[in-house]
């Protein structure tokens, strides 16, 4: 186990630039996925410490999880009443918006909590490859909470597939986020529009919003993944199918030049020189483009499906519903292509009560809490079935979107890749800006890929088949 710490530092001082870890899954029905991770590189797995996790849960448990706009409260009220059907258990459950930063020093001590949810700011797949992170295939194999079936089957199979290395279950899936773009329906419906097919629709519905002096289309400038999410991949995969993505994020040589993805920073270019996305937008944080959707002076925004909570404040009566990003008419990849997020929580290596861990995120992963949090937090739930509730009506059309979809994918590459993912919104806020074309914009990631391709102290993955 000490050898496996050799490059303990670089886990815990390494922080990403995203917000949400992406995935793919699907609830039904085969469907075409690439997700699954082989990395090289990577020490030999301890499975010394791997455990089923169903003993009787007693003693201390101590639970960190991330505090984003969900906040932690369903955690604690979940723990409260796991810990009353086992008195034997005392449950501590904390957490804040940066939460990693306290974890990190907890890791270096060898003392971290028994279960956590680490937030966007913790490099989960480097400490993977140090062998900070358990890996939970006995559990998975063990019985679900209702012991109807093992708990890996609860689990959506290509979200559960996103949380695999090499073979091995490490990371588990909680809530999960779809990501596209929303509009305002009953605006659409005043104004006769037309909620658009393809792309060619979305430039007759941009003259059309433009013309009524609305903004098109607005985006959160400051923080472009929401861009690269809700247009440039989406636009990669229709011009040249998910395998243009895929060689992108496996950083197959050339794939960033390819012509999918040029295609795709071209109809990004195109609506900007037309005018139909916000000016200014460039500048404006995530809640300040939010505002600017939702007060009407933007008809749509990429977002994924926590746009409706973290907004509700401020808009409790907001009306919104999604639509996927508009596609070619004549692309090759599915036009049911969706890419999602999840949300990550492990068991660290040296957890004191793994076996504690284990069983109370087997009660928070069971239908009736998943259910529970679908309702109370308005969000979909990784849990097969859990959808199967009365969904808020924000969450109704992204659920028929991800039990229509055929193809879904995730955005790995900014947790394995985060230097490239940086210099990716780098490049596309300077096209964005009018310093770059997309030639421009291709040939600079094109280029920050091959320094990491390059790179043999960065740890190599790859998406399946």
């Amino acid at each position: 186990m000490q050898s496996m710490r050799v490059r303990l530092p670089s886990v815990l001082l390494a922080a990403f630039a995203a917000l949400a870890l992406t995935g793919c899954g699907n609830s039904g029905g085969d469907k075409t996925a690439s997700n699954s991770s082989d990395s090289s590189g990577a020490p030999p797995v301890d499975m010394s410490k791997a455990i089923a996790g169903t003993d009787k849960p007693t003693g201390d448990l101590d639970v960190a999880a991330f505090k984003g706009g969900y906040g932690i409260d369903f955690y604690q009220q979940a723990a409260a009443d796991f810990q009353a059907k086992n008195p034997g258990l005392k449950i501590t459950v904390w957490g804040d918006p940066r939460v990693w930063e306290e974890l990190k020093p907890k890791f270096v001590a060898d003392t971290p909590p028994d279960l956590v949810f680490p937030g966007w700011g913790f490099d989960h797949w480097l400490a993977v490859s140090e062998g900070q992170i358990m890996p939970l295939d006995k559990a998975m194999a063990s019985p679900s909470f209702d012991g109807k079936g093992t708990w890996g089957d609860s689990f959506e199979p290509t979200l559960l597939k996103l949380g695999q290395q090499d073979g091995h279950q490490y990371v588990l899936p909680y809530y999960f986020n779809v990501m596209g773009w929303w509009y305002d329906p009953t605006v659409f419906q005043a104004n006769g529009w037309t909620v658009p097919q393809n792309f060619d629709d979305l430039l007759a519905l941009c003259a059309k919003i433009k013309a009524k002096g609305i903004a098109p289309i607005t985006y959160q400038g400051k923080y472009p993944y929401y861009m690269l999410e809700g247009m440039l991949y989406p636009w990669i995969c229709s011009a040249g199918g998910i395998q243009a993505l895929n060689d992108c994020q496996n950083l197959v040589p050339g794939a960033w030049k390819s012509p999918a993805v040029l295609k795709a920073a071209q109809m990004i270019k195109q609506l900007l020189d037309a005018g139909y996305l916000e000016q200014g937008a460039t500048a404006m944080t995530h809640t300040e483009s939010q505002t600017e959707f939702l007060k009407g002076r933007a008809a749509m925004i990429p977002c994924g499906t926590w746009l409706y909570s973290e907004m509700a404040k401020n808009f409790p009566n907001a009306k919104m519903d999604f639509l996927l990003p508009p596609v070619l008419k004549d692309g090759k990849g599915d036009p049911t292509s969706l890419l999602i997020g999840i949300e990550p929580w492990m068991v660290p290596m040296d957890a004191k009560n793994a076996n504690g861990a284990i069983q109370l995120f087997k009660f928070m992963t069971s239908l009736d809490e998943a259910k529970k949090f679908v309702q109370q937090k308005g969000t979909l739930m990784a849990i097969k079935g859990s959808s199967q509730t009365a969904l808020p009506a924000v969450l109704v059309t992204p659920n028929k979107v991800f039990v229509a979809a055929k193809t879904v994918y995730a955005n790995q590459l900014k947790y394995w890749y985060p230097a490239l993912q940086t210099e990716m919104e780098n490049a596309l806020t300077a096209m964005l800006t009018g310093d770059a074309t997309p030639d421009q914009f291709c040939d600079r990631v094109e280029a920050a890929a091959q320094k990491v391709r390059e790179d043999d102290g960065i740890p190599k993955h790859k998406l399946g088949g």
